[in-house]
């Protein structure tokens, strides 16, 4: 496999606000959240020239980003603070849920489609390019009916155990990518599910 940019900038995708904190869709907040905290990194309003409101927080070297657009417009706070530290998109790392995964695995991709998810479509679109690497965090399949009430729920009590080693996981995969590179991340990572991929 070719050798990838080094990652620059990791991005949560969720939505603002309270009443969606801690839903499933957020679990790309939930990520960066626990990856900042292991930084001792705090998060702070207003990153310079974004046009929509973002929290950024520093990890080292690698700048950590949550959009405070709702999930459908992630890409434009994304792109301005893209553009304003001049890091180009294979740099950037988003983390975000999929409901394609099952609950506790992991899946890092160099680039490829938006799945039918919002937040990635939206900055695929903003970006103009699928060279975009992410990391997907499976939420389970949502019933056949009701997908949006699904993905914007929490978490069941039994699987609050599940969700938080696979948060763990998950940061310890973005810190593979960021230390070791994203070839390296995804040859550890997508192999391990909760036990197996």
């Amino acid at each position: 496999m070719e050798n990838h940019p080094q990652i620059r900038l990791v991005v949560g995708l969720g939505n603002p606000g309270s009443e969606y904190a801690a839903t499933r869709h957020n679990i790309g907040f939930m990520v960066v959240d626990q990856l900042a905290a292991q930084f001792g990194s705090t998060w702070e309003k207003s990153v310079p020239q974004a046009r929509e409101d973002a929290l950024s927080a520093k990890c080292g070297a690698v700048l950590l980003i949550k959009a405070m657009s709702f999930m459908n417009r992630s890409g434009y706070p994304l792109f301005a603070v893209a553009q304003f530290y001049k890091i180009e998109p294979q740099q950037i790392l988003i983390v975000l849920d999929d409901l394609a995964l099952p609950l506790g695995h992991l899946r890092l991709r160099a680039r490829g489609g938006s799945g039918g998810h919002n937040g990635l479509e939206s900055i695929i679109v903003q970006f103009g390019t699928e060279e975009i690497p992410r990391l997907r965090v499976g939420i389970g399949q949502a019933p056949r009916e009701g997908y949006v009430d699904y993905v914007l729920s929490r978490f069941f009590d039994e699987e609050k155990p599940l969700v938080r080693s696979t948060i763990g996981r998950a940061v310890d995969a973005l810190k593979c990518a960021i230390d070791n590179g994203l070839v390296s991340a995804m040859n550890t990572f997508n192999k391990t599910g909760t036990e197996e991929a």
